[in-house]
């Protein structure tokens, strides 16, 4: 039987929409992993940068949701589709980060089969991109699993932590869903 609170659910974890709820708990975390996500990404760590934050999710174009660990119901992860495109694009694109001591241990890998599926499914996306710095190794390996392709570099592409960062360009169309060598479930 599945939890009302989750969008969709896998083997270890679930998929649930952030909300102005989750604050304390999603700041807690965002500090605890500062020094885990350097240089690849910023988290709100104040209550009124995770208002900022939430208000982005809350707008038409963007869904938010929480990784969380069916065995706990703790936060693993977000994964985030934002700047979605509908019209004949229907595109979005995919932000995530893992949340200490959950990384490593096949949460997100998980948890970013179960967002594809409802990027596809009940979103009506057809395309997903995700921008990657070069030396992120477990984020490229992250979009590799899930067989996502390589499509381009842009230099200078997004500010983080106070520099313009170089991107790889990865992207997966519906029809590349089953084709990766990593499906939903986690599965080979």
């Amino acid at each position: 039987m599945s939890d009302v609170r989750y969008v969709t659910e896998g083997a270890r974890v679930a998929i649930r929409r952030t909300t102005r709820a989750d604050g304390a708990e999603f700041v807690r975390r965002a500090r605890e992993s500062m020094e885990f996500h350097r240089p690849w990404l910023t988290l709100p760590t104040t209550e009124r940068a995770y208002l900022h934050y939430i208000a982005q999710l809350e707008r038409e174009d963007r869904e938010g949701f929480l990784v969380c660990a069916r065995e706990t119901g703790e936060m693993a992860g977000f994964i985030n589709i934002n700047n979605m495109v509908r019209g004949a694009f229907q595109c979005g694109s995919i932000g995530y980060g893992a949340f200490p001591p959950a990384a490593g241990q096949g949460y997100m890998s998980e948890a970013l089969g179960l967002v594809l599926r409802h990027a596809f499914g009940p979103l009506g996306l057809h395309r997903v991109e995700v921008n990657i710095q070069p030396g992120n190794k477990a984020s490229l390996g992250l979009v590799k699993r899930h067989g996502f392709r390589l499509e381009g570099f842009s230099p200078d592409f997004l500010y983080i932590e106070g520099a313009w960062r170089d991107h790889e360009r990865w992207a997966m169309t519906s029809d590349m869903l089953d084709q990766g060598p990593v499906l939903a479930d986690g599965a080979p």
